[in-house]
């Protein structure tokens, strides 16, 4: 499984960025993938989840400014991320995990594959 982030970069207060996900050697379709977000000297945190079974899961920080989607023709997964703030910061991961049906979706014990990560920076 190999999966490839994009769409990173610098930005400022209360723009936007869109990450996408590229998953190859993956069962997209049927499965659970998801963002994650490290700040040096921090856990590896939940941000946005697309489960087959249990839905989308948002971390409380970004709900109704991050959108997360996918594109099953082009097996890629997207996070819109608008009205950023000093806090989103971060490398920026996509995961995706064997099954569906996590009982903790913004866990990032549950995955089994990441990408290389995307630094996201705003000021």
């Amino acid at each position: 499984v190999q999966l490839v982030e994009s769409g990173g970069g610098s930005v400022q207060v209360g723009g936007s960025l869109r990450l996408s996900c590229v998953a190859s050697g993956y069962t997209y379709s049927s499965n659970c993938m998801g963002w994650f977000r490290q700040i040096p000297g921090k856990a590896r945190e939940g941000v946005a989840v697309l489960d087959r079974i249990v839905g989308t899961t948002y971390v409380d920080s970004v709900k109704g400014r991050f959108t997360i989607s996918e594109d099953n023709a082009k097996a890629s997964l997207y996070l819109q991320m608008n009205d950023l703030k000093v806090e989103d910061t971060g490398v920026y991961y996509c995961a995706a995990a064997a099954a569906a049906g996590l009982d903790y979706p913004l866990d990032f014990a549950g995955y089994n594959w990441w990408g290389q990560g995307t630094q996201v920076t705003v000021s």
